[in-house]
Parts: structure tokens; sequence; C-alpha cells
């Protein structure tokens, strides 16, 4: 059975979260990569930031929903949320942007395993773990790939 670290890619490219949005989106094009894990000086994953995490700052931000319930305003939508979304969409850091506390894998993790997630989770890109640090990515192409090699005509 093929786990992550055999078709995991072990030279990953890195943001730091003070890294500026502007430099964080040339790495993404140049490299045409989906997703940039964030690492602190440790070495240890505290986030990702992916084209979507981009994308927010495109969006138009919603205008809160309210009801009027005895002469009280209450808010239909999460202000939590909404604050995340107004954050993002202003970012001028990857601090701003990123999903913080990403999924992550392990190098053994099962090829079935990391699938699941892509799907069940809507992800791209999954940052690989061993003993608290980065060793590698593995992205929905990665996954494909294995489909075309694992079944040659």
């Amino acid at each position: 059975m093929l786990t992550v670290k055999d078709i995991m890619t072990t030279e990953v490219i890195t943001v730091k979260p003070e890294t500026e949005i502007l430099e964080a989106t040339r790495l993404l094009l140049e490299n045409h990569i989906n997703g940039l894990p964030v690492i602190d000086d440790t070495g240890k994953v505290v986030g990702i930031l992916c084209q979507s995490d981009l994308i927010v700052q495109q969006k138009k931000l919603p205008v809160p929903s309210f009801f009027t319930f005895l002469d009280g305003y209450i808010p239909l939508t999460s202000m939590k949320q909404m604050e995340k979304e107004i954050q993002k969409a202003v970012a001028t850091t990857v601090a701003q942007a990123m999903t913080r506390d990403p999924i992550v894998v392990k190098p053994d993790t099962g090829l079935n395993s990391v699938a699941a997630l892509m799907v069940d989770k809507k992800l791209h890109t999954l940052p690989v773990v061993e003993e608290g640090r980065l060793v590698g990515v593995v992205g929905k192409e990665d996954v494909i790939r294995t489909l075309t090699t694992a079944n040659p005509r």
C-alpha cells in the first residue's frame, strides 16, 4: 500500500507568519503550487496559506443580517466569522490570511486516508509532519499522479 512518504514533495517552499501577502502570492504563482505551509522559527507548522485564502481578498464581504425581537437586534451571522473574513480580506501578512492549525498528516499515512481527507474536508495541500517538524507536503496533484503510474495503459 502506498503511503504519503512514497509520493510527498520533500523540498517544500514555506513562509513565515510575518511574510508579506504579496511575496507569498508571488511564491504560489511562480511555483505553480496551491498551498504554502507556514512555519515558525522552530520549524513547527502553525498554518497554511492556500490560493483560496487569497481569493477572499476579492470577495465582497457579507453584510450582516439582523432581525428584531423585543426591540433588540439579533445578528443572523456569527460576528466572529465576519471578523475572520474581514481580517483575511484586508490582510497584509501571511499570519492575517492563513488557516491556523491546519490538518497535517504523517509520512506513514495511507494514500486512501489522504484522499478521503482531501475530499471530505475540501483540502488541496496537506503538510507532512514527523516529530513536530515539517518534512514534506502532499497535494492533490501528487495523489492523482499515482493513478497514472499505478494503471499504465
